[in-house]
């Protein structure tokens, strides 16, 4: 988990990351919690004398380079040593040195030489003021703003669970103007992942319904086949629950491979219900009828898929536990949205039907040109038949046998 603050006074940041931190580390499951700059450490601060250096001819970059040596150490040639191997030699100051700002201040400048072309040294300490402050130990920026992450870790308990509550106690930690707060790390890219899960879901619906309308030659009955979909999802939520698991990348593919497996079930029950009914049979009977034929290849059809996804639910071998969820989903679904399927989908269809058969009604009994409302005698509306959904023709009813 990564929680970034931005803005622009570092001052402002540390104390809103400790504030950020305090409540990240309240919260169950956040482990390894600490910042992106690793604490403040001591650091010296030169403070050049612009106006006075300007005048002297003293450069930023001169200041930089009479302090290299005091820190860096420059190289000054080789030596061999007693045992006949070849070493560099660097001189810097030692420790106690650099640590004290008294002898930095002595440090010489060496100025531009004058009328004569000699040059002069000058000490650090007249053009420049060395002090001792803490300062992070690491700067961060992110979209050219500093930025100081508070990061975490979690443990025993899901990573949306943790954010949850994360997100809950950062309520009270008021941002100032200027200033933002975004998650990022893992946080960042599952909801990125989780977009772009949802949208290919939609256009697979979408796709579903746009073949089952050219096949069915309706749009009325794809709309009962697709509501097997949403069924799928109680199954996936309880197997889920059932088995410890998480809704994570794996079980969201599951769920996208489910779309697809489900409707299988649906189609065969209401196509053989649909020519059923247009070989003369009534709506209820045709109904009945394909569930007592339907059933045995829709089970087949189930215990198979199920038997081929155990291996993955079981989770056995090395990375299964990355891919059971996705097994587990899938059974899941699989097994509520069989059960449903056979006592809802022919509700919902029978439904739609009757919908149907009362729309087209009203249509069929249309008075025509110059009849209307004539009583006693007077000829009455002729039937007159509006085609609303076109029909494939030519296709023999299934067999009991299929």
């Amino acid at each position: 988990i990564m929680i970034q603050l931005q803005g622009p006074d570092i001052t402002v940041l540390n104390r809103l990351a400790e504030q950020v931190l305090g409540q990240v580390r309240q919260v169950p499951g956040a482990v390894d919690v600490d910042l992106s700059t690793k604490g403040q450490k001591p650091e010296l601060t030169v403070e050049l004398n612009r106006g006075l250096a300007g005048s002297l001819g003293v450069t930023a970059a001169q200041v930089a380079q009479a302090m290299r040596p005091a820190f860096a150490g420059i190289d000054v040639g080789d030596w061999v040593d007693p045992s006949g191997e070849t070493r560099d030699v660097y001189v810097r100051f030692n420790p106690e040195a650099r640590s004290r700002t008294a002898d930095l201040a002595r440090v010489p400048l060496v100025l531009p030489g004058g009328p004569g072309g000699q040059a002069t040294t000058l000490p650090l300490g007249q053009v420049a003021t060395i002090t001792r402050e803490l300062g992070p130990a690491q700067i961060n920026h992110l979209d050219r703003e500093r930025v100081i992450n508070v990061e975490a870790n979690t443990q025993n308990r899901p990573l949306s669970e943790v954010v949850g509550d994360i997100t809950t106690r950062l309520e009270s930690v008021r941002m100032p103007v200027g200033y933002q707060l975004t998650f990022g790390g893992d946080t960042e890219d599952q909801t990125e992942v989780f977009g772009r899960i949802m949208f290919a879901l939609g256009v697979a619906v979408m796709l579903m319904y746009l073949i089952l309308v050219v096949q069915f030659g309706s749009f009325l009955d794809p709309l009962a086949i697709l509501l097997s979909l949403p069924l799928s999802l109680i199954g996936v939520v309880l197997g889920l629950k059932i088995a410890g698991s998480t809704l994570n990348l794996m079980s969201m593919i599951g769920i996208i491979m489910l779309m697809g497996i489900v409707a299988k079930n649906a189609i065969l029950l209401i196509d053989f219900a649909k020519w059923s009914k247009e070989s003369g049979m009534s709506t209820r009977d045709a109904l009945i009828e394909a569930g007592a034929i339907r059933l045995r290849p829709i089970l087949m059809t189930t215990f198979a898929l199920i038997a081929g996804m155990l291996p993955v639910a079981l989770g056995r071998g090395e990375g299964a536990q990355f891919r059971a969820p996705m097994g587990i989903a899938i059974i899941g679904g699989v097994l509520t949205s069989t059960l449903l399927t056979l006592l809802v989908i022919p509700t919902v269809w029978e439904l739609l039907d009757d919908m149907r058969e009362a729309v087209l009604g009203r249509f069929r009994r249309t008075p025509s040109a110059g009849h209307g409302g004539g009583h006693g005698g007077g000829a009455h509306g002729v039937d007159r038949a509006i085609p609303v959904e076109p029909r494939l023709v030519g296709r023999e009813p299934a067999h009991q046998g299929d």
